[in-house]
């Protein structure tokens, strides 16, 4: 049954696309002109995988919205763009130009409050257990690498907007998202990208390494520096770039695959990362869904070789992931395709707040130092939400 539902979900989206109006005469750098629009949890992946599914969780494996009126705002260019079938247009724009005149989406920010501390699942100890069962299975050559990851949850009363609108300003990131659904709400502050379709061109850009970064200029150039050094971290990043040069091979031109830039820096507000790109052409026959069905999940986010790190993810993990290190983003009617990992986010469901953070861990990883870059790459977390409950 989870396989068919895979399967039936590709099909409704690709037959979802051909009852839009048709969107070909509007601009080329318009990326979304009306299409689907949601997430894929990460344990919609397992059925592809042949790994049992785990039991339900809070909010469904995969939703989309399929909207044929979009707004689309350009931040940097500071323009605006309303697309609508002709004949509602004008219904569109008497809806949506009382919404460009306010200044915020809600006239007062909504409240919202964080009842109580935030809470670690794992102890320091479970999490050790954990990494040495890992480590004893990469030893035994089961695999290479294995993300391993820990989750953590907090109480909330109020609206997860305000949430997202405080911590987007704290932690910007390039593949942010907000996505209000009828369950309650998901807040993504991803800076990694799994898949992007551009007419025939693939670009996946996977992240392999973290530094926190450092308040004093100095220091925060050395920790870059070091993260840049490292044969550990760059040894992660290259399992990963060749999992999504097979992943990508599956659906590309005969020798199209190409790493344009492998084990580069970029750093954000709170961590430093490796970053490589691996581009490809599709080929002939395949469309953005059966790419993003060739990448999902992202190799980055399970560890090579993808299916058994699958596997020991789900034995070993403190139960499902849901929404993390799934993925969200849309799919253009004209064949584009954008989609993030979700990584850095949290689901609002109900008053409960989860949120997830974890890293590669290979046969030279110390699990002092893997522990402590998961509490790394969500700090910025712990402290906002501390902040809330002390507001409260």
């Amino acid at each position: 049954p989870a396989r068919r539902s895979a399967l039936s979900l590709w099909e409704a989206l690709r037959e979802s696309m051909t009852r839009l109006p048709d969107a070909a005469s509007l601009p080329a750098e318009l990326p979304f002109a009306g299409g689907a629009l949601g997430y894929l949890a990460y344990d919609f992946g397992l059925a592809g995988q042949g790994i049992p599914p785990p039991p339900a969780p809070s909010l469904p494996e995969a939703a989309f919205g399929i909207y044929d009126t979009t707004l689309l705002v350009d931040h940097h260019g500071r323009k605006a763009w309303l697309c609508a079938p002709e004949d509602r247009m004008v219904q569109a724009l008497a809806e949506w130009q009382p919404r460009l005149a306010c200044r915020k989406v809600y006239p007062h920010d909504p409240f919202f409050q964080v009842r109580g501390p935030v809470r670690q699942i794992w102890s320091r100890s479970e999490y050790a257990a954990a990494f040495a069962r890992v480590y004893a299975y990469i030893q035994a050559g089961d695999c290479y690498q294995v993300n391993l990851a820990q989750p953590f949850v907090a109480s909330y009363a109020g609206s997860p907007w305000s949430l997202y609108q405080r911590l987007r300003t704290v932690n910007p990131a390039p593949f942010s998202a907000y996505l209000s659904l009828p369950q309650g709400a998901v807040l993504s502050f991803s800076p990694e990208r799994l898949l992007q379709v551009q007419k025939d061109r693939l670009q996946v850009r996977p992240i392999k390494g973290t530094r926190p970064r450092l308040k004093d200029r100095q220091d925060d150039q050395q920790m870059a520096q070091a993260l840049l050094a490292s044969p550990k971290d760059r040894a992660e990043n290259l399992m990963i770039v060749d999992l999504l040069r097979n992943d990508l091979g599956r659906v590309a031109a005969t020798g199209s695959v190409q790493v344009p830039q492998l084990c580069a820096l970029e750093s954000y507000a709170h961590v430093h990362h490796l970053v490589s790109v691996v581009e490809a052409r599709l080929a002939s026959g395949q469309d953005a869904l059966s790419a993003l069905e060739a990448c999902f999940p992202g190799g980055s986010i399970t560890g090579a070789p993808k299916r058994r790190a699958m596997e020991i993810i789900a034995e070993l993990e403190a139960g499902a992931r849901g929404l993390y290190c799934g993925s969200i983003g849309y799919l253009d009617q004209r064949g584009g395709l954008d989609m993030n990992i979700a990584i850095r986010s949290m689901t609002a469901v109900r008053g409960d707040l989860r949120f997830w953070a974890g890293g590669g861990i290979v046969a030279d990883s110390d699990p002092d130092a893997e522990y402590q870059e998961t509490l790394d790459k969500v700090a910025v977390f712990h402290r906002e939400l501390a902040a809330l409950a002390g507001e409260g």
